[in-house]
């Protein structure tokens, strides 16, 4: 009895010891994930994926921490010291309540949308040009009933013998128009921003070994000129139900998806210094709108959060996911305005005409 009980206790202190050596291990994985925003990804690419599994990698830890706690282990304070940033950070993820503020002196509405080349029609009722257009119809009507002062479009497709200009202007005919649009054989593709506050100057930041871009708009609102930068960073280009479609049927499939990844991962880092660049030269307040095609946790959105203030966090409700495919895991579309802006309302609207959902936005802009 007495080698029985001893045994036991042995093989309950190898269970315990290689608990915590697993729970070291997760700690550590989140620590690194903290670590991952301030970590230029062109040096160390791995590390936005640690970023991307910020949320998984903690409830990992929270589990752990329940489980110790169950069994009165001292080993509690792995998970709990772990996780203790992430009762901060956890707010770019879900936000319990609104902190907004009271409507006041001049308040901007603004949408950001990612449109999806208007795709997601052909899924629907309509296939190939029939249904793309019969998406865009449905974006054009949201956006009409939303009613938006600023409204930035990304992935906006138009076929190749429409006159770009004209088309924006019979839609919205109420607004100034900024675009830059790729044109192919078949279609034109790009950003656009509209205003319905006076635009005195724009232009476009042109990205290398890239079709994505970024374009601004200097826009008059009251006595104050703000340049709204307009975003579609690097995405990653891979498609989450094709990649478990084909998964064990492609041998190289791992590996291809790890250079995409890879590839994708320091494109976007060398286009966030770019926009930052362009932000720094720039003597006007900056609001960045678009999709950043990466996550609160992230060092695009650490870099171009600098001096502006996230409207989810400052004003959302609940998740603030945009990307429908994964929801709610991913916030990969952004509101970022000056710290000194009021935050009056966020919402993500969840239509489904596009693989993003839009973000709606008010703010007051003190001294606008």
């Amino acid at each position: 009895m007495a080698r029985k009980r001893r045994r036991n206790n042995e093989e309950n202190v190898i269970i315990e010891l290689i608990n915590r050596v697993v729970m070291l291990l997760a700690a550590f994985l989140l620590l690194l994930s903290y670590v991952s925003m301030v970590v230029n990804p062109s040096k160390a690419w791995f590390m936005t994926g640690l970023g991307l599994l910020f949320v998984p990698i903690a409830v990992i830890n929270g589990l752990f921490l329940l489980g110790a706690l169950k069994r009165m282990s001292k080993s509690f304070l792995i998970p709990l010291i772990a996780l203790l940033p992430s009762l901060i950070l956890i707010g770019r993820f879900f936000q319990f309540s609104s902190g907004a503020e009271e409507a006041d002196g001049t308040v901007v509405k603004m949408v950001s949308y990612n449109v999806g080349l208007f795709r997601q029609g052909r899924k629907k009722d309509f296939k190939g040009r029939e249904g793309e257009a019969a998406c865009m119809d449905s974006v054009v009507n949201f956006l009409r009933r939303t009613d938006a002062d600023i409204i930035c479009l990304q992935e906006v497709n138009l076929d190749s013998d429409r006159n770009v200009n004209s088309e924006l202007k019979e839609k919205f005919p109420d607004y100034n128009v900024s675009y830059y649009m790729y044109v192919t054989d078949e279609r034109s593709y790009g950003n656009v921003t509209l205003s319905r506050f006076p635009i005195t100057d724009k232009g476009k930041i042109d990205f290398d070994r890239s079709s994505n871009l970024a374009i601004w708009s200097d826009i008059v609102i009251g006595k104050e000129t703000v340049r709204v930068y307009n975003c579609h960073l690097q995405s990653y280009n891979i498609s989450p139900t094709g990649l478990l479609k084909d998964l064990g049927r492609d041998s190289t499939l791992v590996k291809d998806t790890e250079e995409k990844m890879k590839r994708s991962i320091k494109v976007r880092s060398e286009q966030v210094e770019q926009v930052m660049s362009d932000i720094e030269e720039c003597p006007a307040e900056s609001i960045v709108a678009g999709d950043l095609n990466d996550s609160p946790m992230s060092y695009t959105y650490f870099r171009l959060n600098k001096g502006r203030q996230d409207m989810f966090v400052e004003a959302g409700k609940g998740f603030g996911a945009t990307y429908s495919l994964l929801w709610p895991m991913l916030r990969i579309d952004y509101v970022l305005v000056p710290d000194h802006y009021g935050a009056v309302e966020y919402k993500v609207p969840k239509i489904k005409c596009s693989d993003h959902y839009p973000v709606v936005t008010r703010f007051n802009v003190k001294g606008g």
